[in-house]
This record gives C-alpha cells, sequence and structure tokens, in this order.
C-alpha cells in the first residue's frame, strides 16, 4: 500500500510513501536480529561444550600415552609384570574416588568450579608422575591423576547436558567422548615422537605433556558460564535466565527451560523428595529403572574390553606378529586416528538418528570385530595375513565402539535421571564404569596367560552380544526431548515411543537440521 504525495501550505510536497515496502524492510531487519541472535547461541554453546570438555583429553592422552610409556617404563624402572597392570589399571580404579567425590562437590561449589578442581588435581599428578624415580612415587602420581580424571570424566557430561538445549544435547554432549578419542591419539602420536629418546627420558617426557591440555581450562573459566539448572538450585533465577538466553535460540524458549527447570527444583526445595543418596539407595520404581540404564550401560562400555584394546594394543599385535617397538607405536597410531574419526561420524548422527540406532550398529560390530580378532589370533597369528587382520579387527572394534557405545553411554547417563539426582546418580554410573575399566585393565595380562589373547577377547565377544540384548530390552530413546520430559518419560507421564517427540520439539528439530 503506497500513500500519495501531499502538498502543505507552504507549497512543498511530502513525498509518497510506501507502507508496504517499510513493513518488509523492518520484517527483514527482526529476521536479520533473530538469525544473529541464533548465530551467536549455537556459537556461544558450542565454546562451552569445547571449554569444558578439556578435560577428557586427560583421560585419553593417559589412556593413548601409558600403552607406548610402559614399554620404556618396564626398562627404565624394572617393574615387574604384574606391576605393570597395577600401573596401567590403577587410574580407573582410582578415578571412582574423583567420580563419588565429584556428584557432592558439584553440588556445592558448581559444575564450573569442579572442573577448575579436577584440572588443578590432575596437573599435580602428572608432574609428580614425570620425575618419578621409583615405582612407588610414580604410583603417589598416579594417584592424583587418577581422582583428577575421575572428577573431570564425571562433570563434563553433566554440564554440557544441562547447558544444552534440547535439539542439540547429544551432539554437544557427545563432546567429552571426541575428545577422550583426541586425547588417545595424541597419546599415541606421542609415544611414537619421543620413541627415540633415551629409554630414562622419553616415557617422563611423554608423561609430563598431558599437563598441557589443562593449563587451557584456566583460560576456559573466563569463557563458560556456570550450569543454570545449578543456578536455579542455588536461588539464583536471574543468572540462570541470563544463561538460558545465550543457549537457547528463541528466547520464548529459554523461558519455558527456565519453567522446567524451577518446577523441577521446586519438588526438591519443598521437601518431597528423599535426600540423594538414600533415594539412590532405595530408589523409587522410576528411579531404579534410571540406575538400571545408566550404571548398566556404564558397565557394559568397559567390560566389552575396549580399554583393554587401546592399552595393550601393542601386546595385542605383537601377539599378531608385529616385533619391532617402533613398527608398533606406528600400528597404534592408525587405531587412534581410526577411533578419532568414527566419533566425529558419531557426533553429527546422535541427534538425527537417534541415541538408540547408533548403539545397535555399535554393539553389533563390536560383537563381530571381537568374535574375528579373537578368531585371528587364535588360528592366523604370526603371519602377514595374520597382522593385516588383527589390526584390521583392532581399529574395526574401536571404530564400531566410537560410533555408539562411546559416546551415547555418556550422553545417556547425563540425561536421563531428574535434577536433584543428576550430578551424584552420575558419578555412580561414572564409578561404575571406572571400576568395569579398572578389572579389565588390571587382569587383561594375566588372563591372557592364562587362556591366550585370542581367548581373552573370545570371552569379549560375549559380553558384547549381551549388550545387544541389553540395548533392546531395557534403553530407551531420548533424542528430542528435554531433560525434564525425560523424567516424565521414565515415570510415565510421558507416552512416546520411538522417535515420537512433541510438535514444539519436532519444530526445533526441522530448524537444527536446517541450520545448526
Amino acid at each position: 500500500m503506497t500513500l500519495p504525495a501531499v502538498e502543505n501550505d507552504g507549497g512543498s510536497v511530502f513525498p509518497a510513501v510506501s507502507i508496504g515496502n517499510k513493513r518488509n524492510k523492518y520484517q527483514r531487519m527482526d529476521s536479520d536480529a533473530e538469525d544473529n541472535h541464533r548465530s551467536r547461541s549455537r556459537k556461544y554453546v558450542m565454546a562451552c561444550a569445547f571449554f569444558a570438555s578439556l578435560n577428557n583429553v586427560l583421560l585419553g592422552y593417559d589412556v593413548g600415552v601409558m600403552s607406548g610409556a610402559v614399554l620404556f617404563i618396564q626398562q627404565d624402572l624394572n617393574i615387574t609384570e604384574v606391576q605393570t597392570e597395577v600401573l596401567i589399571g590403577s587410574l580407573s580404579i582410582i578415578s571412582l574416588f574423583g567420580s563419588l567425590a565429584g556428584g557432592r562437590t558439584s553440588d556445592s561449589i558448581g559444575r564450573k568450579w569442579t572442573m577448575a578442581l579436577a584440572a588443578l588435581v590432575f596437573q599435580t599428578g602428572a608432574a609428580v608422575m614425570a620425575v618419578a624415580p621409583s615405582f612407588e612415587v610414580l604410583m603417589i602420581g598416579r594417584t592424583f591423576a587418577g581422582i583428577g580424571i575421575g572428577l573431570g570424566v564425571m562433570i563434563a557430561p553433566v554440564y554440557i547436558a544441562e547447558i544444552s538445549p534440547t535439539v542439540a544435547r547429544g551432539f554437544l554432549t557427545s563432546f567429552p567422548e571426541i575428545f577422550i578419542n583426541l586425547g588417545i591419539l595424541l597419546g599415541y602420536v606421542s609415544n611414537y615422537a619421543f620413541s627415540g629418546l633415551s629409554v630414562h627420558v622419553s616415557w617422563r617426557i611423554m608423561l609430563a605433556v598431558g599437563i598441557l591440555p589443562s593449563v587451557f581450562i584456566g583460560f576456559a573459566l573466563c569463557v563458560i558460564p556456570e550450569s543454570p539448572r545449578w543456578l536455579v538450585l542455588k536461588g539464583q533465577v536471574d543468572k540462570a535466565r541470563e544463561v538460558l538466553m545465550k543457549t537457547n535460540e528463541r528466547d520464548d524458549e529459554a523461558e519455558e527451560r527456565l519453567a522446567e527447570i524451577q518446577l523441577a527444583a521446586a519438588k526438591t526445595e519443598g521437601g518431597e523428595e528423599r535426600p540423594v543418596w538414600r533415594e539412590l539407595l532405595s530408589p523409587s520404581p522410576a528411579v531404579r529403572k534410571m540406575l538400571i540404564v545408566g550404571f548398566g550401560i556404564q558397565c557394559f562400555q568397559q567390560i566389552t574390553g575396549i580399554d583393554a584394546t587401546v592399552y595393550y594394543s601393542p601386546e595385542i599385535l605383537k601377539e599378531a606378529g608385529i616385533q619391532d617397538e617402533t613398527k608398533l607405536l606406528a600400528a597404534t597410531v592408525a587405531v587412534g586416528i581410526t577411533k578419532t574419526l568414527f566419533i566425529l561420524f558419531a557426533t553429527f548422527m546422535i541427534d538425527s538418528v537417534g541415541r538408540k540406532p547408533l548403539l545397535y550398529v555399535s554393539t553389533f560390530g563390536m560383537t563381530l570385530c571381537l568374535f574375528s580378532l579373537s578368531f585371528t589370533l587364535t588360528f592366523l597369528g604370526q603371519g602377514t595375513l595374520g597382522i593385516a587382520l588383527a589390526l584390521l579387527f583392532v581399529c574395526g572394534n574401536v571404530a564400531f565402539f566410537s560410533i555408539g557405545m562411546g559416546p551415547v553411554c555418556w550422553v545417556l547417563t547425563s540425561e536421563i535421571f531428574p535434577l536433584r539426582l543428576r550430578a551424584q546418580a552420575s558419578a555412580l554410573g561414572a564409578v561404575g564404569n571406572r571400576v568395569c575399566s579398572g578389572l579389565v585393565a588390571m587382569s587383561f595380562l594375566s588372563v591372557s596367560r592364562a587362556i591366550t589373547v585370542g581367548g581373552t577377547f573370545f570371552v569379549f565377544s560375549l559380553v558384547s552380544a549381551l549388550s545387544v540384548v541389553f540395548v533392546y530390552m531395557l534403553v530407551p530413546e531420548t533424542s528430542g526431548k528435554s531433560l525434564e520430559q525425560i523424567e516424565l518419560m521414565f515415570q510415565g507421564g510421558v507416552e512416546r515411543k520411538g522417535g515420537e517427540v512433541e510438535l514444539g520439539d519436532a519444530e526445533r528439530l526441522v530448524r537444527k537440521d536446517q541450520e545448526f
């Protein structure tokens, strides 16, 4: 619509005005402002997830670097096979104490400062290990490093899940697993890079390099906010609203999330719930289902033997026929690259495909690769074909693990528990994960001597087959649901199956696919 030109008393003429053009111009301005806000919120949330995941590099680096460093530690400190198993496996056992403490610590001082504490404790341990003159001092450093890793591994997925918008939560919460894999790859590369130094110096530099990632966490604290859900629990609603406005694409979506969080927090403040640990030890039917899923998936992640494959990949490949140490360490780099590449694939598929389909592909593939590796080591080892197939199936196993069981495990345990239980229940799941990891790592060499390496991987393949049944029977699909909606689903208050989501969630999923 256009208004005609009008002549005033002085003879001047007001120009014609196009109302439609003005309206379109303002609409474009509003649209541009919304697009800019969406772009800023996506970048901000990704930066938060990136920095929160830095602690997980420490775990990955330790797993990767120790597989090669232990070859030189054995020569330098003259440690026995049993001491080697204790050195490697103790980190996982010790880290459970960090994970247990992490739940209460993060509820007290906040998610953000728990990550800072984790980095500080790990730095102390890494420094002690790098200068250790004996096995005993090495274990003291290992104790500090384990506690720091336990704190960091437990808190990162919880923090990211609590700041992430629903449509990108799976993508962002899988960042810690990406960083674990990146750390493993860096550990393997470090082994290869410093293997040419003297026996006394090489392993010390390998371990000392692990301090560097934690230094960047100091910078991260200047960037990332506190979890909005923790802020609500502490009565800091205005600060929580500020964070949600930055992490959600629309203001009305931020207000909706804030209302859900306040409703969940009000139950705890109103005295309707029992103390956390009492509820975990004597759970309601809904919480029992959550614990079975969360604790079970964490245990299956480790008892299928992934840490044995990663920690002892030189031993496995030596059993296949590779004897030269440099070639062994070079082959482990290939394993690390494979693991890292496939975790990236899972990260971009976890929200669009869903958690459960990725778990199916992962557990089926791992079972096949573990059985094939067992067959290869038992019947085809010590030859060119045996070496090629063993390396193929080791890479295949870590690839299938990274597609599903690796990232989805941590995503699920960070999102299925209600707000009042989330930190400490996730800590309990992390304890199960670390205990199983430690038991596998501390017994692998002894069991392999008793039933052969091939026989050990046959056992792992049987356990992996059980994990397929566990996923089918007990694991729900959580993609596309807010944390509060997932809580209702376990309580029977949301009757939605498979990939069905509410209209609002579906709209956000469409926008995410188009824009994120």
